[in-house]
């Protein structure tokens, strides 16, 4: 079962498509990008898919962003520069994430 939630035009040539569906089983939300070009037109690996027992983290979590923030204020770039040199990947390796709480499992949002 799929169904098209929306479809919300990126550029001239792609689109984000919000769809309810059923891959291997399992209900989810995917948004995926759909591209319509002279070689290919289609979906792109470019996207994620929420499954149905998590859709509820991921409205919470969407509906916290503030839109008037959103609009009016720069993002931050967090981002360190690398050199490419093997000291600099060494030290983004050695950076352990912070420590997830177990509700909030994000092993399932992987593809």
């Amino acid at each position: 079962m799929e169904k098209d939630i929306d479809r919300i035009a990126k550029n001239n040539d792609t689109d984000i498509v919000i769809r309810v569906d059923d891959f291997g089983g399992k209900r989810g939300v995917t948004i995926r990008e759909f591209v319509k070009g002279e070689r290919y037109t289609g979906f792109t690996k470019a996207g994620t898919r929420i499954p149905a027992d998590k859709f509820s983290l991921f409205k919470k979590a969407i509906n916290s962003i503030n839109e008037k923030e959103l609009m009016e204020f720069p993002v931050q770039d967090n981002q360190q520069v690398s050199s490419g040199k093997k000291e600099d990947k060494k030290q983004f390796k050695e950076k352990k994430p912070k420590p997830a709480d177990e509700s909030e499992d994000m092993d399932e949002f992987a593809m």
